[in-house]
């Protein structure tokens, strides 16, 4: 019996790939890596990132030199503590040289341009000028186009830098022999100038214009592109400056700075007003309100203190806080949404897929019809300067950069935006499902509710002692209770009452299944469940507490019922808005829990939920969304606990609370950093923007070769003005990725219709 050897393990590795200019490019690198036994890449061009899959055994080094033989530089990433300054560098650097040779190729360009196309400017001998000033520009200027286009046809390939280098070496070699032999060269030569190409009597006509043209042109399209490409990773940086370089540490040798990567779990650390915080830590001592807004997008400053979680790069605003490190280095918070986004922009759509699939064949296929268009023109008697143009102008406006440009800027402008605004998502796949989700399930302890016990509302007796009195009272006794119930009125009488110190109790009690008891500034406090009768008020709001599937807890003070106060899980405050806009945007909302189905009901009722799942095990969960995708429904799930992992999986799209359990978020396709359910919202909507977007940006792409390549066969395209199309596609692609940079969620906050189910800015079930 023959053993069946165990499938090699898949690790994944990052390589920096140099050179691309195109989807062909993309297509190329993509099937060498291919080649490799059990590699399977996936290339972005904007980023210029592979990621590849492959067998443990084979090493990282083989992919990078498979990636030279295909003839473009490639690199393993740099240590992460370097990564940040070597890529910044790299970046500056890149610019520089681009810019530098793009100075230059204006100014020796734009004269050529002026003189060519205004006749009344052509002075005696003015074509050897032309021609002296073209040649630095046809050489120098175009070398990267040409050293890319040689180094593929040792490939036997050809890319966008082929065509580039072949339109403009044509173009510079028939101007050349004009000149030289074909007469153009006399004194007093003139040169008439036309957007639509005409042939020219004799030698006399030059394409100067059109060698210096294509490379000028090409070259200002590839420097504004470099521009808005890096501004469409402004996210990640962003994200990279928030993490600290030093920290500064309290011990037994008192306070000494440290870099943060000697920063060990457990160790203390200070943070001062205004500085940002390290790392992911506990307070444990001083209270302050810490920004979160660069982490989370969450605008509302978070008020902490000892005890309170803090995530690395927030900001605080207040008083100073000694935090005990949870977490350090890729550990943190602030690490898993950097590598969150880093790893949704490296990721590729269907939809660019197909273009790099048909970049991969275009290139050559534009080849063979600029040949048959040079041959067809000559093969019917038109003049050879025609028949020229008609190639050229074929080689040059064919470069499919917007086809390779498409997909890529539009999503690393949403994925960035998306994190900006709280919304991490995994790849461009998570977006295209978002964008095709019709229904959601919804947890509700966590998800649509804070998931702590709360004060809900207090109904006190008319009399001396006020409810204010009666809470701080309820407060004092119950902080020696552990029970969540008792917890959730000591915190509520600390926000409601004054900042000193509460009141001694005396002669403590507990009484398990009921209550506490103990003597307060001399009155006898009891706290607990409600019994006997009740007078009128307080018994009006047990039934409105019951009905609402709240805890009711009766205080009584000297024996008397004085309040009863409703505590229970509330809902988030803007939960209703999140369920109404989600129906607006045609989304089934469907509530499932664990929960007992009379708090279900209460939360249905009060956002508007008809389909509820009350007492769902996490088995329960799965198969009601494996039943709703039978049913034709494209399902999306928001949980934040273990107990949602296995519907988070098994959905179209797993959605995960930041707030959440690590398993859940791990089972996700989205996390909605804040823990607020609203921002479901804006990511289905900024989904549905992405998409349109790069709908767009494809038909422009595909559509703009459909138009100009049939202009261009049949003469009807000056090689000018082919180039300057060429790389006015590829910029207005861009343009139009780059306005989801500042998309902005319209109205979502503070609608009328959002303040059903409030109460003092604090939403409670009904």
């Amino acid at each position: 019996m023959t053993a069946v050897e165990p499938a090699a393990e898949l690790v994944v590795t990052d390589i920096t790939v140099g050179g691309m200019t195109c989807a062909a490019c993309v297509r190329r690198v993509e099937k060498k890596l291919g080649k490799l036994a059990g590699v399977t890449a996936s290339v972005n061009l904007a980023t210029g990132l592979a990621r590849v899959s492959h067998p443990a055994d084979v090493a990282p080094e083989s992919l990078v030199a498979a990636v030279e033989q295909a003839g473009y530089q490639a690199a393993l990433p740099v240590r992460e503590d370097d990564e940040e300054s070597a890529a910044a560098d790299g970046e500056e650097a890149e610019s520089r040289r681009e810019r530098e040779r793009l100075t230059v190729t204006a100014l020796l360009a734009v004269p050529v341009l002026v003189l060519s196309m205004v006749p009344a400017l052509q002075f005696r001998d003015w074509q050897w000028l032309c021609f002296v000033l073209a040649a630095p520009v046809a050489v120098w200027s175009a070398w990267p186009f040409h050293v890319r286009a040689l180094r593929g046809l040792r490939h036997s390939t050809a890319t966008m830098d082929t065509l580039v280098s072949l339109g403009t070496v044509a173009s510079f070699t028939w101007s050349a022999y004009a000149l030289f032999l074909g007469g153009a060269g006399g004194p007093g030569m003139r040169m008439s100038f036309s957007l639509l190409p005409s042939a020219s009597d004799g030698g006399a006509r030059l394409y100067l214009e059109a060698a210096v043209s294509v490379p000028l042109f090409v070259l200002t399209g590839r420097f504004l592109e470099g521009r808005a490409r890096r501004g469409t990773g402004a996210a990640l940086r962003s994200l990279a400056e928030l993490a600290a370089k030093k920290v500064t540490v309290r011990d037994e040798l008192g306070e000494h700075s440290i870099p943060i990567e000697r920063l060990r779990v457990g160790q203390t650390f200070v943070v001062r007003p205004g500085e940002r915080v390290a790392t992911d830590g506990r307070v444990t001592r001083g209270t302050s309100a810490v920004d979160l807004s660069l982490v989370t997008g969450e605008s509302e400053p978070v008020e902490v203190g000892p005890g309170s979680a803090l995530v690395g790069g927030a900001v605080n605003a207040g008083g100073l806080l000694l935090v005990a490190a949870t977490a350090v280095g890729a550990d943190t918070r602030l690490a898993r949404i950097t590598r969150l986004v880093t790893e949704a922009q490296a990721g590729k759509a269907r939809a660019q897929r197909l273009a790099d699939a048909v970049a991969g064949v275009f290139v050559p296929v534009v080849l063979a019809l600029a040949v048959t268009v040079l041959g067809f023109w000559l093969g019917a008697g038109a003049d050879p300067q025609a028949a020229l143009t008609a190639c050229v102008a074929v080689l040059v406006v064919a470069c499919p950069c917007a086809l390779g440009l498409a997909t890529p800027t539009a999503l690393m402008a949403a994925t960035g935006r998306g994190a900006q605004l709280g919304v991490l998502v995994r790849g461009p796949q998570t977006l295209e499902a978002l964008q095709q989700v019709d229904t959601v399930v919804l947890d509700k302890t966590g998800t649509l509710t804070t998931g702590h016990m709360t004060v809900a509302r207090v109904t006190a007796l008319p009399g001396a002692l006020g409810q204010e009195t009666v809470v701080r009272l309820a407060g004092a006794v119950e902080q020696g209770s552990e029970h969540p119930i008792g917890q959730a009125v000591t915190a509520y009488a600390r926000r409601t009452g004054d900042a000193g110190p509460p009141p001694d109790v005396t002669d403590f009690a507990a009484v398990p299944g009921h209550g506490v008891s103990g003597r307060v500034d001399g009155l006898m406090i009891e706290v607990g469940a409600p019994d006997g009768r009740l007078p009128h008020e307080l018994a009006t709001a047990l039934t409105a507490a019951e009905a609402a599937a709240h805890t009711p807890v009766l205080v009584r003070v000297d024996g008397r019922a004085e309040a009863l106060i409703a505590v229970g899980d509330v809902l988030r405050p803007g939960s209703y808005r999140a369920v109404d806009r989600l129906r607006r945007l045609g989304i089934r909302p469907v509530l499932a829990t664990g929960d007992r189905a009379a708090p279900a009901e209460a939360v249905a009722a009060a956002l508007g939920i008809e389909e509820v799942h009350a007492r769902c095990t996490p088995e329960g969960k799965a198969a009601l969304v494996r039943e709703l995708r039978r049913g034709g429904a494209r399902v999306a799930v928001v949980g934040d606990g273990v107990n949602d992992a296995a519907a988070l999986a098994g959905a179209d799209l797993g959605i995960a609370m930041g707030g959440g359990a690590d398993v859940a978020i791990g089972a996700a396709d989205l996390t909605l950093a804040r823990g607020d359910i609203e921002v479901l919202v804006d990511a289905v909507r900024l989904a549905r923007r992405t998409l349109g977007t790069i709908r767009a940006n494809l038909a422009w792409a595909f559509g703009y070769n459909v138009v100009t390549v049939p202009l261009a066969m049949v003469g009807l395209l000056d090689p000018m003005v082919a180039a300057a199309a060429m790389s006015a596609s590829s910029v207005l692609v861009v343009a139009n990725s780059l306005r989801l940079r500042g998309w902005q969620p319209s109205g979502s906050r503070g609608r009328t219709h959002g303040t059903r189910g409030t109460r003092g800015g604090k939403a409670v079930v009904r």
